[in-house]
């Protein structure tokens, strides 16, 4: 048995029911390998591997390394030993797609997500379980007060759904919040603007959320003529991703004027 790290933020599923639920998420077929993140004990890894895919983990707790190489041994050769935030997923896998899955560590689970989005060509599909606040936010629409940069980025790239919700008992040691589990899947086409820009774009409107954009985009210089069309008489709230797009694509031609 592996002993759950705080330090980790480690909560071992115990519920196979939910396990089982988990795995079956993914739904598209259009990609190369499974990597499931933080396995564990491999509660999730186990109905995983009754997939025709090729089902490789990746998992930063030594223990849980050990525990997988002597129980899984499926797994030979296919445990990335490591931090995903730190992994060069192009280089592993390369010219490759994968889909992404886990119960993910809650203290890195949005950093994951944007990892995700920073290798969006390579992952069509995502899903896993979150603490339910972040499951609500990624999945929030325009309007909603747990809208923001997190939902913007995500839902520019991909279909968000909010599958199901985990109670806390369910886990070991039980964390103090629910769970809930998101399934991600990525839009055919990307805006014609690159990732980086927007992703600027989106957060430097949220920092300050209650102006209109008028205000909160001063620090971008944006021109005179620009600032009079009407989409920055609104807050950032107010705006879908889609619109979020097409303002940065607004920003782009009136800086290249």
């Amino acid at each position: 048995m592996v002993k759950p790290k705080k330090h980790l933020g480690q909560h071992f599923l115990k519920d196979l029911n939910i396990a089982e639920k988990i795995s079956n998420s993914l739904q598209r077929d259009d990609y190369d390998k499974i990597l499931e993140i933080g396995p564990g004990m491999g509660v999730l890894t186990q109905f995983l591997l009754k997939n025709d895919k090729d089902i490789w983990v990746n998992e930063i707790d030594t223990e849980s390394v050990e525990y997988l190489q002597k129980n899984y041994p499926e797994l030979q050769n296919k445990i990335i030993d490591g931090d995903f935030l730190k992994l060069d997923l192009e280089k592993i896998f390369p010219g490759e797609q994968i889909a992404v899955i886990g119960n993910f560590p809650y203290n890195i689970s949005t950093q994951i997500v944007f990892k995700t989005l920073e290798n969006k060509e390579k992952i069509p599909e995502f899903a896993g379980m979150f603490q339910k606040e972040v499951s609500q936010r990624i999945t929030a629409t325009h309007g909603n007060k747990k809208y923001g940069i997190l939902s913007v980025l995500t839902q520019i790239y991909y279909h968000t759904e909010y599958l199901f919700e985990v109670s806390e008992k369910v886990f070991n040691p039980p964390p103090k919040v629910k769970s809930a589990v998101i399934r991600l899947s990525r839009k055919e086409n990307f805006p014609n603007v690159a990732y980086d820009f927007i992703k600027k774009i989106v957060k430097t409107a949220f920092n300050q959320r209650r102006k209109t954009l008028r205000n909160s985009l001063k620090s971008l210089n944006l021109s005179q003529n620009l600032k009079q069309d009407y989409i920055f008489d609104k807050r950032p709230e107010q705006l879908s991703p889609d619109e979020f797009v097409r303002l940065a694509q607004k920003i782009q031609t009136d800086a290249s004027q």
